[in-house]
């Protein structure tokens, strides 16, 4: 199986320190909120979770590269990090997990289906592939209404370009030349299935080709890696270029759920083997030696993040779970009672 690519070495791509160092907390903040949710479930205390560790890059490069308030992002389940670095609330996430009644979506949502209409988020289900289509229709309006400016960024799996949906949306895209960025997070895994056994061939960026887009290869371990190449397919979006294909590699540490055994799929030395790309401990290091933080600073960040996640898991678990009476609200147009 071939290992996530790494870049020869992390270059700022024009941030300031402050960015830099945003990029960082970030990083940390989606890994603590992943760990705090298997360790809620092995409590008993929330019935599923899942994990983005190894995604960590990605989703903080990505965030850097939306424009908050112009962009909209359609994200996938694994995207706790990206949703949080474009301004969802991390306190919605705890909720999310909970199932409590003040959460977005009324606690009726599987954890990890993040949505935020007012700062750009569109809601998705957990049907793979599914929101492809809809992230393909907002760029679709984008360029009906004749938006300048805007882009779409739809998020999602190596496992999803198997799926139909995914193929027709990125051709109508291609077609319609509309101005959207498809994003793969590649961690080599579709549950349980390699990407060997799901495609012949090497990069999912190679797809690209079939449908008249370019395609283009990241570093998944090195969010200014990813920055840089989610910011320039973002830019020629907004600008009438039509859509991109940007593929990040990176590797799934945990399970692919708390539902997962991935024991029975994979080695532990495996998993060991790939450590070595960690994106936090890597990017740690860069910060270091370029004098950008100091491992002093870095700890003394590490424990405000673990305050911060401390402070909404004890809010979050404190509230109610919804009301019975709302059981049927939001789910049929008109009158919520339900076909008898």
């Amino acid at each position: 199986m071939a290992k996530a690519v790494e870049s020869p070495a992390f270059e700022r791509r024009g941030l300031s320190d402050e960015q830099l160092q945003w990029v960082l907390r970030n990083m940390h903040l989606q890994r603590t909120i992943d760990n705090r949710g298997f360790q809620l479930n092995r409590q008993g205390k929330i019935p599923f979770a899942t994990g983005s560790e190894g995604h960590e890059g990605i989703h903080a490069g990505a965030a850097l590269a939306f424009e908050r308030g112009k962009d909209v992002l359609v994200p996938y389940y694994r995207d706790v990090g990206l949703c949080v670095g474009v301004g969802m609330d991390p306190f919605d996430v705890l909720l999310g997990m909970f199932a409590r009644g003040a959460e977005r979506q009324g606690g009726r949502q599987f954890p990890s289906h993040f949505t935020d209409h007012a700062i750009g988020i569109m809601s998705f289900s957990s049907i793979i592939a599914a929101h492809c289509p809809h992230a393909a229709g907002a760029a679709y309006g984008m360029k009906y209404r004749k938006e300048q400016d805007r882009a779409v960024l739809c998020c999602f799996g190596d496992g999803a370009t198997s799926e139909g949906e995914w193929h027709e949306a990125m051709n109508f895209s291609a077609v319609q030349r509309l101005p959207i960025v498809w994003l793969c997070e590649n961690n080599e895994w579709a549950i349980s299935t390699p990407r060997t056994h799901q495609m012949a061939i090497k990069d999912v960026a190679q797809k690209a080709d079939g449908y008249g887009m370019p395609g283009a290869i990241c570093d998944g371990s090195d969010p200014l890696s990813v920055y840089a190449a989610v910011k320039a397919a973002l830019d020629r979006a907004r600008t009438g270029g039509g859509p991109t294909l940007v593929e990040a590699k990176c590797y799934r540490f945990l399970s692919h759920t708390t539902d997962d055994d991935d024991r029975t799929y994979r080695t532990s030395e495996e998993i060991e083997k790939h450590r070595e790309l960690d994106p936090v401990p890597k990017y740690e290091r860069y910060l270091v030696e370029r004098g950008v933080m100091s491992p002093e600073e870095i700890e003394a960040l590490k424990k405000d993040v673990l305050r911060e996640v401390n402070e909404i898991t004890d809010r979050a678990e404190a509230l109610p779970y919804p009301e019975p009476s709302q059981l049927y609200v939001n789910v049929y147009e008109g009158t919520h009672e339900p076909w008898l």
